[in-house]
């Protein structure tokens, strides 16, 4: 692994290409870090220390070579339903210690490759779970556009509560905020669309510095930006208990959005990047950005499409960053400080709505009721319940319709000769066994323990056996639960006590040690287990000459 990693530290990068990438990435990115800081409720700078040192770290190792680790507002959104529990005073430690301890999580998940969780995660939840990220940024927002601050408690109550009391709002706050939207949109219809955020926050700042109104909050209202580089803080061991759930949540999320770059994005060579190696990129960025004060930042699908549209060559793109963060605020420090907060929000409600993919929801809705009952569960988990616990509860129902699709998803079908040849043609299986009679059968879908019950029923009833013989075909199976070989040890019993035979076929070494270890070749001897060969068909033939064997001794 240490070998793999030191080699992308030497990247060739093209410096006039991959330098204007990076002008143009630092753009972007810094009005959205401020804007996804103010979305999880803590200062904006926050957002950008993260930029300062999480993301060069990241991209130096990362897998995927153009993928951009920055600040998402899926992550911001479940960061500041983390961050609500806590009291206001009390938040930037906890933001140091939840960061540190995500950093941990994805670091610990790439060392022992455990990407492979990431298959659990349906599409259905996915699409629930982000569609309903995209409202809730959207209605988060609403209060920093008109100047309402809603006291009612979640999204969907404050908004109910803005629209009954639109009386109230702040008319400033609310043209300078619309007029971002408006500014935006039109930008990205233009050959500048690149910069359209940026512009559109500089015009708009511009706006507000010459029209002054007094009811219009700006970022130095929250906090001054320090015309200075962060300084390393620790983390508060003793929060790690009341974080750690939330940790974990933060953390998928950003892993399962920077899956969707790396499976989708090759590098500059052809081939993607290792799932893996991004999960421990992820890790180190949060890791580094925790320690010098910033928010959790996770890989960017529209980050790096914007990274390879400017020209970006190499990673370098990506850690130059950091350079040039650091470059502005030292420079322009006083600028950002003027930043509107409405012209903020206006960017994360343009960037929700935008998020919202109609056409994957129209995908999984046209698929079947139980994938449409699962997005629509996760969608409203996420807008009613705290984000994390949407998360975690989004992840329990990908693995439920996984087992319980896999339930369904089994048959068990008959082999007959098709002619007199080698070849054979499927049958659905007899619902009864025919006395003296071999019956070749063969199992195909999942033989987890869900679909024990449905297997059962779909095997022919052993009642009517008489000098009957099963053989059953298990090749391509190298394990078997539990309950399926209580299932075989049932079924063979049944067979047994009615003077016939259950025979296995085509079974793997690793098999074999199950069935020896749990005391199955009692009741199926060893004799009637045919380990599987290199030569397909093989141990059926054997197996055949057994049974044929058997049932003339009982004539």
């Amino acid at each position: 692994m240490a070998s793999s990693i030191s080699k992308q530290l030497q990247p060739s990068p093209n410096w006039g290409a991959d330098g204007s990438a990076a002008l143009t990435n630092t753009l972007t990115m810094i009005p959205d870090a401020l804007a996804n800081a103010l979305l999880m409720g803590v200062n904006p700078v926050y957002g950008l220390h993260a930029l300062m040192v999480g993301t060069p770290l990241g991209a130096l190792i990362s897998g995927s070579e153009f993928m951009t680790i920055n600040a998402t507002g899926a992550m911001a959104v479940v960061t500041a339903g983390v961050l609500a529990d806590f009291r206001s005073e009390q938040q930037g430690t906890v933001l140091v210690t939840l960061t540190v301890l995500i950093g941990v999580f994805q670091i610990l998940l790439g060392l022992f490759r455990l990407d492979g969780f990431l298959r659990f995660v349906s599409n259905a939840v996915l699409t629930g779970f982000m569609n309903g990220i995209a409202v809730a940024i959207v209605l988060g927002q609403l209060g920093d556009l008109t100047g309402y601050k809603s006291e009612a408690g979640n999204r969907i109550t404050r908004t109910l509560d803005l629209l009954l009391n639109l009386n109230q709002i702040d008319i400033p706050t609310t043209v300078i905020g619309v007029s971002a939207i408006a500014l935006i949109l039109v930008l990205a219809r233009t050959r500048l669309m690149q910069f359209n955020l940026v512009l559109a926050l500089l015009i708009i700042t511009g706006l507000v510095s010459l029209w002054q109104p007094a009811s219009v909050q700006l970022v130095k209202d929250i906090s001054p930006v320090p015309q200075s580089l962060p300084m390393p803080v620790l983390p508060d061991l003793s929060l790690i208990p009341q974080v750690f759930l939330g940790a974990i949540a933060v953390a998928l999320v950003g892993l399962i959005q920077g899956a969707g770059v790396g499976k989708t994005i090759p590098n500059a060579d052809g081939r993607y990047g290792k799932a893996w190696q991004d999960f421990l990129a992820q890790g180190v960025c949060n890791l580094g950005s925790g320690f010098f004060r910033g928010i959790p930042l996770g890989g960017s699908v529209s980050g790096t499409a914007i990274n390879i549209s400017a020209g970006a060559v190499s990673r370098w793109a990506i850690v130059l960053v950091g350079s040039l963060v650091i470059l502005a605020v030292l420079v322009f420090g006083r600028i950002v400080e003027q930043f509107p907060l409405p012209a903020i929000a206006a960017l994360l409600v343009v960037a929700g709505y935008q998020s919202f993919n109609v056409g994957k929801w129209q995908d999984v809705w046209d698929t079947g009721w139980v994938p449409r009952i699962v997005m629509l569960a996760t969608f409203v988990a996420t807008l009613l319940l705290p984000i994390q616990n949407a998360v975690l509860l989004g992840i329990v129902l990908s693995i439920l319709l996984y087992i319980y699709q896999s339930s369904l998803d089994v048959q068990v079908k008959q082999i007959l000769p098709a002619n007199a040849g080698q070849s054979f043609r499927e049958h659905p299986a007899p619902a009864n066994l025919p006395p003296n009679a071999i019956t070749i059968l063969h199992i195909y879908g999942s033989v987890f323990y869900a679909s024990a019950d449905i297997l059962r029923k779909a095997l022919p009833s052993p009642y009517t056996a008489d000098r009957s013989v099963v053989i059953l075909g298990l090749r391509g199976r190298n394990e078997l639960g539990s309950t399926f070989i209580n299932l075989l040890k049932r079924y063979a019993d049944e067979l047994c006590t009615r003077n016939s035979k259950l025979m296995l076929t085509g079974v793997a070494p690793s098999v074999i040690k199950q069935l020896t270890k749990t005391g199955i070749t009692d009741t199926i001897p060893p004799s009637d287990i045919f380990p599987a060969t290199a030569i397909l068909g093989e141990s059926l033939q054997q197996a055949q000459t057994a049974a044929e064997e058997w049932l003339m001794t009982l004539r």
